[in-house]
């Protein structure tokens, strides 16, 4: 669906003008959107991926992990797919308001493309450096976006999610292949010099907000220089007439769900090119080892 056709149907929750923000400036803060009960909820089942987390030596399909991670000091960076570890997340995204509110920016027709709980660490968990997400996993049509959840309150400290406003409507997408067209996950640092410091915004919130974002939105965090942990929840999803170019290297068993409304039994097409990924066929870690050169650097060890 266009934002012409979305914004033509009633909204569920939000306002006109909170939908058109979304669709003007690409992205939206909801301070408190999210009841207390289910925050509580979302805690538990965090800290107990938390504790599995614990007897982890090294990064695999379900935990990404800094380096310096150890069981009695545990700093993870992800755990992916975390619908399928623990129930708490699936009821989340399937039966909160949460659904209805993506339904106000895409359509009454929602379907489920993959979700991941994203870690900074207290005292230095990793920044993510600027990207845009689509072409890591490319669609028919621009409609995907990522909604986070802040499970405790996030301040600047914390390492936030911080966005260009406006930058969705860039055209054409920048490339997010370095200049011997190796995939690195984020701009160059030409693209990144472009960006006004000024004109950033982060958005921080208590407990029980959520950002949302558009696909195409230039985006990054920094690094969390506080004494607490910032745990991220984060699901992507898009319109019904969303198709993916690609196969979903996650593999979720809930991929293509339909959450709210019902299937599209025709794909919308986005005239606009999309930057593809290279194949990720022998399998994905993390934008967090993409951007931090960490395949890299464990080859040239290797070689030593």
């Amino acid at each position: 669906m266009t934002p012409e056709q979305v914004l033509a149907i009633q909204p569920k929750v939000l306002t006109r003008q909170q939908r058109e923000h979304y669709f003007r400036e690409g992205y939206l803060l909801l301070e408190k959107a999210i009841s207390e009960e289910w925050i509580q909820k979302l805690r538990r089942a965090t800290e107990e991926l938390v504790e599995r987390g614990r007897k982890v030596a090294k990064s695999d399909k379900v935990f990404d992990l800094e380096p310096d991670h150890r069981p009695d000091a545990p700093r993870l960076r992800r755990v992916s797919n975390p619908v399928e570890q623990h129930p708490a997340f699936w009821d989340y995204v399937a039966k909160s308001v949460l659904g209805d509110i993506v339904a106000d920016l895409v359509g009454p027709d929602v379907k489920f493309h993959h979700s991941k709980l994203n870690f900074k660490w207290a005292n230095g968990g990793e920044e993510v450096k600027w990207h845009y997400d689509i072409s890591f996993w490319p669609h028919t049509n621009y409609s995907p976006l990522t909604v986070g959840t802040y499970l405790y309150d996030c301040g600047m400290d914390n390492g936030p999610l911080g966005v260009l406003p406006r930058s969705h409507e860039v055209d054409p997408m920048p490339t997010q292949y370095d200049a011997s067209g190796k995939w690195t996950g984020c701009l160059n640092a030409d693209d990144v010099a472009r960006i006004d410091p000024k004109k950033v915004v982060y958005l921080t919130g208590p407990a029980g907000s959520l950002t949302l974002h558009n696909c195409r939105m230039w985006h990054s965090s920094p690094a969390n220089l506080s004494d607490a942990g910032r745990p991220l929840l984060l699901y992507t999803l898009t319109s019904a007439d969303a198709f993916p170019y690609t196969v979903n290297p996650i593999k979720p068993k809930h991929d293509q769900a339909i959450i709210r409304g019902k299937a599209a039994p025709w794909a919308h097409h986005d005239p606009r090119p999309c930057l593809m990924p290279p194949d990720w066929s022998g399998g994905y870690t993390s934008i967090f080892a993409l951007q931090q050169e960490e395949e890299a650097r464990k080859a040239a060890a290797g070689m030593r």
